[in-house]
């Protein structure tokens, strides 16, 4: 008994000791880690390079055809038939729509017999002024005969070689037939007047089967250009109107509308250096990619909108195949100067805090300091520097999360992706 009692106080001894030792050994390795200092954090860093760059300007803008005929009924009617293929190319003059013709032809017909029922009343005139013209003729003839008799038998009354009675029936002879050349005459101007009655009536007539031809020809709704002819806001069967909206609109796209706006400081700067016409634009679309084409400056619009002090500019573009279409948003992109000696920075090396710019620089002892910065427009993946940095300095691009003011660090190269 006593045995086994000195065996396990022996172990427990042992375990102690051995505790003892183990616990030393982790306390002296502690105090080993303390003493070295860890080494210093890895960033990445750029210089700051200076170069003369491009100054480049955006506006958003809006893409529109150049000519947007917008289609609508002129007459009322019910659609027959539609003739085009939505979203496909057609050519002035092409159908696009029938609206019912049967009540226009109608008034064409109606319309063609009125004119031949006044030329025939026309007809009818002249043909009773050439009557009332004879008739004046013989009228005339008679009181020329009946003037000679009664001054033929004035001198033989005075010689009495002739009676009062002869005498009396000569003058109311020719009084009589100078009131039938009046009546004559009288006829004749009445028939002229029926005769421009007639006429007015034939031009009236003329003029309602025009109307009625041209309302019978817009019944068939064609294109008024060249173009891509969009979707029909009507359907077959539907009764369209004067006041109905547009049944369909084609735009000629090639080239394209740009519609963008600027500032008025921008637009007097570009205007007073003449440099307006010689715009070289790109078209930034939605997905980030570029149009192929570069565009022109078109035209300004003839004012500045008062309320936001802005100018709409218009500018072409090429546009082969179609591919931009209107309503497009769009950014137009021109480089409208030269920046000498422009200071850069990689764009992930400039940290925005509170409305302001700062950068972790990296002195010759590799130590860190938090610089504030203006910074100016983009260029590619850079950043312009206005004030704030020197060229050559580096700036810390990855890695800004592991230091702090003062802090040695270990530059790596900057290499981006």
């Amino acid at each position: 008994m006593n045995n086994k009692r000195r065996i396990y106080t022996g172990i427990a001894a042992a375990l102690i000791v051995i505790a003892a030792i183990v616990f030393i050994n982790v306390i002296r390795g502690k105090s080993v880690a303390a003493a070295t200092p860890p080494p210093p954090p890895e960033v990445q860093v750029a210089a700051v390079e200076q170069r003369d760059v491009p100054v480049q300007r955006e506006w958003i803008g809006t893409v529109n055809g150049l000519v947007n005929a917008a289609i609508n009924a002129e007459v009322t009617g019910y659609l027959l038939r539609q003739d085009y293929t939505e979203g496909s190319f057609v050519h002035k003059g092409q159908l696009l729509f029938e609206i019912d013709p049967r009540p226009f032809q109608a008034a064409v017909d109606q319309a063609a017999g009125q004119l031949a029922q006044s030329k025939a009343q026309m007809a009818q005139a002249r043909a009773v002024l050439v009557q009332a013209q004879a008739q004046l003729v013989s009228a005339q003839a008679n009181q020329l005969k009946s003037q000679l008799d009664e001054e033929k038998y004035t001198p033989l009354f005075e010689q009495q070689a002739v009676t009062r009675q002869d005498l009396d029936n000569a003058v109311q002879t020719n009084h009589s037939n100078k009131a039938q050349v009046g009546a004559a005459e009288a006829q004749v101007e009445t028939s002229k007047a029926q005769i421009e009655a007639a006429g007015a009536a034939v031009q009236a007539a003329e003029a309602a089967l025009e109307t009625a031809k041209v309302n019978l020809s817009f019944t068939r709704l064609t294109s008024l250009i060249d173009g891509i002819a969009g979707t029909a806001t009507v359907q077959v069967g539907n009764l369209v109107t004067l006041s109905s909206p547009a049944v369909t609109t084609v735009s000629t796209l090639d080239p394209v509308k740009a519609v963008f706006t600027v500032s008025e400081q921008e637009y007097l700067s570009l205007a007073r250096a003449d440099a307006l016409h010689h715009l070289q634009l790109k078209l930034i679309l939605a997905d980030g990619t570029a149009h192929p084409h570069n565009g022109r400056f078109s035209f300004a619009d003839r004012q500045v909108d008062q309320n936001t002090g802005a100018i709409q500019m218009t500018a072409l573009f090429p546009n082969p195949g179609n591919i931009l279409r209107p309503g497009q948003y769009a950014l137009v992109r021109a480089v409208t100067g030269e920046d000498k000696g422009a200071l850069l920075v990689p764009q992930p090396s400039v940290t925005e805090l509170q409305g302001g710019y700062e950068v972790d620089v990296v002195g010759p002892d590799n130590r860190v300091a938090i610089r504030p910065v203006q910074v100016g427009d983009r260029v590619g993946t850079m950043w312009i520097v206005s004030s704030g940095l020197k060229p050559g300095e580096r700036v810390v691009v990855e890695g800004q999360g592991k230091v702090k003011p003062g802090l040695q660090v270990q530059p790596k190269p900057f290499r981006a992706s």
